[in-house]
């Protein structure tokens, strides 16, 4: 009869876990709550901006999902069809079809401003696309106002102004974006710097003449939506859509951009180097107890201060002709005599 060995279980001791993990509560990082919402991330950034995801700042200055959110979110009888219905965006021949009109029509529509896109890519062509709400398009084509506008002749006034290059698409997105932006900012140097984000840097230097102020609003300038390799024509393309370009539009900046300015000032001085910050307003210089005290203090700075004594520097006398006719240089006398001539 042979024993049978049986296999004991054998007893590992517990690792204990090195990584991070995320604590039960914690808000959830972007990426990670578009995850949980079934989005991509173009697209729960735009949720973000339209306010159907609500988001708490973080310490990074960047936006976070808590967990009661995206429960919120997630007990949608129709999540997330409605979700992505809200942030779905079209572009010129689909938001034609939804309205019902030509694309051309269509277009005239967006460039005269009654319809604004809500983001733009550039295509490889380096041609701008300009994408549109869907909800958005639906509604005005279902308004009593504005649906006489999808049909008939357009105005002779509407017609001169889009014949001499009107286009207001790029101004109304960079208008719908400062909105979008100002909305989830709160320290009033990060509100002065979004407006600043859309001035040539001229224009906000002549504003902001203090280099530090400067500087401190680079610091909470918005990340610009990347468009292209830094440096390439695609890049200086969309770079010239997110600057404000009309001089009506420009004024208008360059005076937001002095009030919010001035309240971020009142708010909180932007900081300096130490060399040049004003001494404290309190110190005081410790007075002598007596007149006798204080004569022999200035005495001893005045010996500390007073420059060393300097010699006299012996004037250079001039050389040569003009100093002996001057009697000012008399001729030296030779050590060493000529010899006698034979």
């Amino acid at each position: 009869m042979s024993d049978t060995d049986t296999a004991q279980p054998t007893e590992t001791a517990a690792v204990p876990v090195t990584g991070t993990l995320r604590p039960a509560g914690a808000p959830f990082a972007p990426s990670r709550a578009a995850r949980e919402l079934g989005l991509k991330r173009r697209e729960f950034d735009l949720a973000v901006h339209l306010g159907c995801v609500r988001s708490i700042p973080d310490e990074g200055g960047g936006g976070r999902v808590s967990r009661d959110e995206i429960d919120r979110l997630r007990n949608d009888a129709r999540f997330p069809e409605t979700l992505r219905e809200r942030v779905r965006t079209v572009g010129t021949g689909d938001g034609a079809k939804l309205m019902d009109v030509t694309p051309a029509r269509f277009t005239r529509l967006a460039r005269l401003g009654l319809v604004t896109p809500v983001t733009f890519y550039l295509n490889r062509y380096r041609v701008v696309v300009w994408l549109y709400l869907a909800d958005e398009l639906r509604q005005f084509a279902a308004g009593k106002d504005t649906a006489p506008l999808l049909t008939g002749r357009t105005s002779p006034g509407a017609r001169d102004r889009l014949e001499a290059g009107l286009d207001l698409r790029p101004r109304n997105w960079r208008g719908r974006q400062l909105g979008f932006l100002l909305r989830q900012a709160d320290d009033p140097w990060a509100r002065a710097a979004i407006v600043a984000s859309f001035l040539d840097p001229a224009q906000v230097a002549e504003i902001v003449n203090d280099p530090y102020e400067r500087a401190h609003l680079n610091r909470f300038r918005p990340d610009r939506p990347t468009r292209g390799v830094p440096g390439s024509p695609t890049a200086h393309l969309a770079e010239r859509i997110m600057t404000a370009d009309d001089p009506d539009e420009i004024g208008w900046l360059r005076a937001d951009l002095t009030c919010t300015l001035a309240e971020a000032r009142d708010h909180r001085p932007a900081p300096r180097p130490r060399s040049e910050q004003a001494p404290p307003p309190h110190t005081k210089t410790p007075r002598p107890e007596s007149a006798h005290q204080a004569y022999e203090e200035s005495g001893q700075e005045h010996v500390r201060s007073a420059p060393p004594h300097i010699q006299p520097e012996e004037p250079v006398r001039a050389r040569g002709l003009l100093g002996r006719l001057r009697g000012r240089n008399p001729r030296p006398a030779r050590d060493r005599k000529r010899p006698a001539r034979v």
